[in-house]
């Protein structure tokens, strides 16, 4: 596994040319709108500021507190949570924007950055085993784990790393559409590398899509 700093792509998500004999499998970016509800919990801090909206003006009327600066409070509450959901969720759109996630017959790579392009790389023999999650909107995360020898920080991978998985970061494809059939692609280019059966990944989520949705991965 290796990480590129880089300002030009030959070819769109990767930092060099392919090599000969590898070919692109499948390509795709988070789902903008989805990666904002994930990753930023734009609907979490949404409802955090509502609550306390709520508070506010319940405790405001119990102390017999002014109309009007029970509604000056509120307004600047509701100004506060709009502009906090408002930039997350151009941040969600900006990662979105300048990510780019590859599965190649050898390699899973990860382009992101705003700023400064990076590409982190995993040859398929550093993946232990992968997993899915998928949601009732078909999108979903992928989620690789790596052999033990590699690491990689969770603060460099954030957003593309699995959520709390702190110690051990897991890559991961964050909020892509059709997961369970990406997830399939992966299964069977990391059992073709092995030169072994395929294995059904895990899937999970409480809104995972059903047994139709099965995909297969070398573990």
């Amino acid at each position: 596994m290796n990480m590129v700093q880089h300002d030009h792509e030959p070819v769109p998500g990767l930092p060099a040319p392919l090599p000969a004999g590898e070919t692109i499998l499948w390509q795709g970016a988070p789902e903008w709108r989805t990666l904002a509800r994930r990753a930023m919990r734009t609907r979490v801090l949404s409802g955090y500021f509502l609550l306390l909206i709520i508070w506010g003006v319940s405790g405001g009327i119990s102390a017999a507190t002014p109309p009007m600066e029970i509604a000056a409070s509120t307004i600047r509450l509701f100004a506060l949570g709009g502009a906090a959901v408002s930039l997350l969720t151009l941040f969600a759109y900006l990662v979105a924007r300048t990510t780019l996630y590859t599965i190649t017959t050898r390699r899973v790579v990860i382009r992101f950055g705003i700023a400064l392009p990076m590409t982190i790389q995993i040859a398929f023999p550093m993946i232990e085993s992968a997993g899915a999650t998928v949601w009732s909107n078909g999108a979903g995360d992928i989620a690789v784990t790596l052999i033990p020898t590699q690491r990689i920080g969770y603060a460099i991978l954030w957003p593309h790393a699995r959520p709390w998985k702190f110690t051990k970061a897991q890559p991961s494809f964050r909020s892509i559409k059709d997961a369970a059939a990406v997830s399939q692609i992966l299964g069977r280019a990391l059992a073709a590398s092995a030169s072994q059966p395929a294995t059904p990944v895990e899937m999970s989520g409480n809104e995972a899509a059903g047994s139709d949705a099965r995909a297969h991965a070398a573990a």
